[in-house]
C-alpha cells in the first residue's frame, strides 16, 4: 500500500490536557478509511492537527511523503489536502454558486466551470437553487454544499468530519451515497463518523479511537462484525 497520509505518534494538547495521545494511522492512495469513536474521543482534534488548524505537541504527519507539520491550512489546500469541517462552515451570505467557486479559489486552471457543472450533476438540488443564499438552506443541503465546495478544490485527500451529524435519516442515506460515489470516482477519503455502522460498511479499512488513542484497526467489514465494536458503538 502506498500511503498518501501517515500519522505517527500524534499528540495534541489543549492547555495541560492531552486530547490526542500518540495516535498513529495511515491512509493509502485510493482508500476510504473511517475513523470512528465516541464524542470527545479526539477525532475532530486529529483532523484539525492534520489540516494545520491545531498545533501538534509532538509526532509527525506526512502527506504524499512530505512532512506537513506546522504548515498552514491554505498551503495544504493548494497541495490537495481538503477538509469538510464539522458544522459545514458554509458562507451563509453568499449564494450556492459563490460558495462552490470559493472552493476553487486557489486554482488557476480553465476547468473550473466544467467542475462546477460536475458538482451540480452530483448534487442536483444545488443546481436547482444555485442563486439561493447558503444561510437559507436546510442542514442537509448545507452539507451537500460543503462537500461540493471541497470537491471544487480537486482534493487528493478529502477529510470528512461528521458529515451525517444532525441530519434526517433520508438525508443521511443521501450523504453516505455521495461519499461512496466520490470514492468510486477515485478520491481518497478519510471519514470521521459517530455513525459507526454506516462508516465501517463503506470503509476499506477503519480505526477506532478512544480517549485520544487508536485502540483497534482492521478492514471495515471486520471491525463492523467485531463483538467489542458492536457492543461499544452499535448498542449490541
Amino acid at each position: 500500500m502506498t500511503s498518501i497520509l501517515k500519522v505517527t505518534g500524534l499528540q495534541v494538547a489543549y492547555g495541560g490536557i492531552k486530547a490526542v495521545k500518540g495516535a498513529a494511522f495511515e491512509v493509502g492512495a485510493g482508500e476510504l478509511v473511517s475513523l470512528i469513536g465516541a464524542n470527545g474521543a479526539g477525532k475532530t482534534t486529529t483532523l484539525k492537527a492534520i489540516t494545520g488548524l491545531q498545533p501538534l505537541a509532538s509526532g509527525s504527519i506526512e502527506f504524499m511523503g512530505q512532512s506537513i507539520a506546522g504548515k498552514g491550512a491554505w498551503d495544504l489546500v493548494r497541495q490537495g489536502l481538503v477538509m469538510v469541517p464539522e458544522g459545514r462552515g458554509t458562507f451563509t451570505r453568499m449564494t450556492i454558486t459563490e460558495n462552490l467557486l470559493m472552493g476553487a479559489y486557489v486554482r488557476k486552471d480553465v476547468e473550473i466551470e466544467a467542475d462546477l457543472e460536475r458538482i451540480f450533476g452530483l448534487f442536483p438540488r444545488l443546481k436547482e437553487r444555485r442563486s439561493q443564499l447558503a444561510g437559507t438552506m436546510s442542514g442537509g443541503e448545507q452539507q451537500m454544499l460543503a462537500m461540493g465546495r471541497a470537491l471544487m478544490a480537486r482534493p487528493k485527500l478529502l477529510l470528512l468530519d461528521e458529515p451525517s451529524m444532525g441530519l434526517s435519516p433520508i438525508m443521511v442515506d443521501k450523504i453516505f451515497e455521495v461519499v461512496a460515489d466520490i470514492h468510486k470516482q477515485g478520491v481518497t477519503v478519510l471519514l470521521v463518523e459517530q455513525n459507526a455502522s454506516r462508516a465501517l460498511a463503506l470503509a476499506d479499512r477503519g480505526y477506532v479511537m478512544e480517549s485520544g488513542e487508536i485502540t483497534m484497526s482492521g478492514a471495515g467489514r471486520e471491525l463492523l462484525s467485531d463483538p467489542k465494536v458492536r457492543a461499544a458503538y452499535l448498542g449490541e
